[in-house]
């Protein structure tokens, strides 16, 4: 196996802890609840014509929305919701001149349609519009039931699709009927689903989607006339409609309608019979994917880009950003995610790329004027995000923040000054900053609570490790602040879940990601030799590696990966190979059973959140069976704890009610927390204290007391 290391621990003092002897750890000063105390800041967005910015606050399981502005940008709460009550505020959004912003409450339906209601109210749960001025004299207030929302430029309407229509409503009740039910009638009717409405830069139209099933339009919306114009209508699928910033023009994706096979299982010898066009459909010059720009007043349109035949990466490309005169578009065909640039007023064979480098780039925000693009991105340093610029119709990118923090989620103010920023590091939780426009360090805005344990923190060190069938990938190792040369400590290897994601040498721009690095920095404190994986298959390292072959019920090769870092903990000097527990939420969860499926000789106890552990084959021969945890339920020896919530819409609850039938079967030492009502990422915050205070015992009474014995 082999190791390479890319940065030095940097070790903060703490009290020593006895390790040596199976005796409880030493409490290290702070709980679980202080470390997680700090606000958790998302959904950050600025004002076009002010220089002013709003953001929800996740703290403590309140919830509430705060906007700042210009000369000293200080916070302003401006929502009044003081309980852990599980109602999710997402979907922000503020108007041009920014006094008023807009905001969905409540947690998105399950499939049956049910509001998630995790605080189990007898009254039960609703996800509706709300608004609230930003000048803080007024409550917020609802504005009515609805989803997929809209709000109009100038701050006075919000669309919304509901029920397969598209449907608008006043921010402010004075602007329309006092009484405005749930149950309006919708701004128009016309045959098929409509939905995605766009409000154009004037506020007076509205751009949908209307789908068709095998074809679908962009439809245009004039709410003075009222009049529907179709763009460029014809068998093909149009989705993704995008505003030029005049309003005179729309851009869309265009695919090739559905064949008459589409969705019929079809053997390869019978496919290879079959004549082209019947099971798969493309454009004459056998490309798939196009872009092409419309007039909404005409209807006329004219397709500016296309893709290659063949080049399926772009076909994948779900979301377009008319930027200044640009069309802009995120794909990776050099194996990294990019973004990328063509004109709007004129027919292109080749797009610019934008943010070149070997690293991703994720979040963006456009400058006033379009011209150029703001994004969080890796490049040059793979284990963290840095805020970049470029201009949108190509040349130099440049990079505006360096160093060990972590900046993400850019809003340019519309002055053009600054950029606001979430922004963090190893030590400091992600927080609201502002960078210049021109580069530098960011400056907070908003402050961190005394309990927080800002100074008791460890600088964790990347690690690369290789797996047995020679895969690469990378680790974060946080090492107990007090260790002793010949000490032997218990160990914990953290398995992030998506399995699309990357954990970072620092405060994760994730809810459940910061919460668990928190958690490593806890463990560490504790006494713990910890290790973060990111195994094959997460993002951050390119296709090549999120693609890595032979992923999830296609062989399990992630666990290889796993299994390495396992390993490679026995053969550290200062770990007690008696004592490495594993646990992980989501695919974390799956690799979690997977090791103590597998490897209960190195994996000594485990805590699995909401893992998948049966791949729906019994087969003994498919792979599907093979690559599941249950494959070698004989072999599984070491206790575990499992949690899940009962309303998991990402991982069917089945998945533990069956893994414990066999637990019960093989007599598998097992301890269960379940919570009523709740889904795949908990939304109380005292379920998150309670899971990992349930985590923090477990291990102890596993580890460290050796109270839990393994299944002989």
């Amino acid at each position: 196996m082999s190791v390479r290391r890319t940065a030095a621990p940097a070790l903060l003092s703490l009290a020593l802890l006895a390790l040596l002897a199976p005796s409880p750890l030493r409490a290290q000063g702070f709980s679980v609840d202080d470390i997680l105390s700090p606000p958790f800041p998302v959904e950050l967005v600025s004002a076009k014509a002010a220089d002013r910015i709003a953001w929800i606050e996740y703290e403590r399981g309140m919830r509430n929305v705060f906007t700042a502005a210009a000369p000293d940008f200080t916070p302003m709460r401006l929502t009044d919701y003081p309980d852990d009550d599980g109602h999710d505020l997402t979907t922000l959004r503020i108007s041009d001149d920014g006094t008023v912003v807009t905001f969905i409450r409540g947690h998105t339906p399950n499939r049956e349609g049910w509001i998630a209601n995790p605080a189990s109210d007898p009254l039960g749960a609703e996800r509706a519009i709300w608004a609230v001025s930003t000048s803080g004299g007024t409550r917020a207030w609802r504005v009515v039931e609805g989803w997929n929302l809209a709000l109009s430029p100038d701050g006075r309407w919000v669309a919304y699709a509901k029920d397969g229509a598209v449907h608008r409503a006043p921010v402010n009740p004075g602007l329309g009927s006092p009484q405005l039910r749930d149950d309006e009638p919708p701004l128009f009717r016309v045959f098929g689903t409509q939905g995605d409405p766009v409000w154009s830069p004037d506020s007076k139209r509205i751009a949908f989607v209307s789908e068709r099933g095998d074809h679908s339009y962009i439809g245009v919306y004039d709410v003075d006339a009222p009049r529907i114009t179709y763009l460029a209508p014809g068998v093909d699928r149009d989705t993704s409609p995008v505003w030029s910033p005049d309003g005179s023009r729309i851009a869309f994706i265009r695919r090739p309608g559905l064949p008459f096979g589409a969705g019929q299982d079809v053997s390869d010898a019978r496919a290879a019979q079959l004549p082209d066009g019947l099971l798969e459909s493309r454009f004459a010059g056998g490309y798939d994917w196009s872009l092409w720009v419309a007039d909404v007043t005409t209807g006329e349109g004219r397709e500016i880009f296309h893709n290659a035949p063949g080049d399926s990466l772009l076909s994948e490309v779900r979301e377009i950003l008319w930027a200044g005169d640009h069309i802009l578009f995120q794909a990776e065909p050099d194996g990294w995610r990019h973004y990328w640039s063509v004109p709007a007023d004129r027919v292109s064979s080749e797009a610019r790329l934008l943010t070149p480098g070997d690293g991703i780039a994720e979040q963006i925000g456009l400058s006033a004027d379009g011209r150029t693009l703001f994004y969080a991105t890796n490049v040059d340093d793979l284990h963290r995000r840095h805020l970049w610029k470029v201009p949108t119709a190509g040349g130099r990118a440049e990079q505006l923040t360096r160093g060990s923090s972590v900046e993400t989620y850019p809003a340019v103010l519309a002055s053009g000054r600054q950029v606001a920023v979430l922004a963090g590091g190893p030590q400091r939780p992600l927080s609201v900053a502002l960078v210049p426009a021109s580069g530098g360090e960011p400056r907070f805005v908003t402050t961190l609570p005394d309990r927080f344990p800002l100074t008791r923190h460890v600088e964790p060190e990347n690690v690369t490790l290789e797996a047995a069938d020679g895969f690469e990938f990378h680790n974060q190792v946080f090492l107990p602040p007090d260790l002793k040369p010949g000490e032997k400590r218990p160990a914990l290897l953290f398995i992030h879940g998506g399995s699309r994601r990357q954990m970072l040498l620092g405060y994760h721009y994730m809810h459940f990601y910061h919460m668990a690095y928190a958690m490593n920095q806890y463990f560490a404190n504790k006494g713990y030799v910890v290790v973060s994986v990111n195994y094959r298959s997460g993002i951050g390292y390119g296709r090549a590696f999120r693609n890595a072959p032979g992923r999830r019920n296609e062989g399990n090769y992630e666990y290889r990966d796993i299994e390495a870092v396992g390993r490679w903990l026995q053969q550290r000097p200062d770990v007690d190979v008696e004592r490495i527990g594993v646990w992980g939420l989501s695919y974390g969860g799956i690799l979690t059973a997977q090791a103590l499926a597998r490897n209960s000789d190195i994996f000594k106890a485990g805590v699995d959140m909401a893992g998948v552990h049966y791949y729906g084959s019994l087969d003994p021969e498919s792979v599907a069976w093979q690559a599941s945890s249950v494959s070698e339920i004989e072999n599984w020896r070491s206790p575990v704890l499992l949690m899940h919530g009962d309303d998991d819409r990402n991982v069917d609850f089945s998945q533990t009610v069956g893994l414990v039938q066999l637990l019960r079967a093989h007599g598998v030492p097992h301890e269960l927390i379940v919570f009523p009502d709740d889904v795949h990422d908990s939304l109380l915050y005292h379920r998150w204290i309670q899971a990992f205070t349930a985590t923090e015992d477990f291990f102890e009474r596993a580890l460290i007391r050796k109270e839990l014995a393994a299944r002989p």
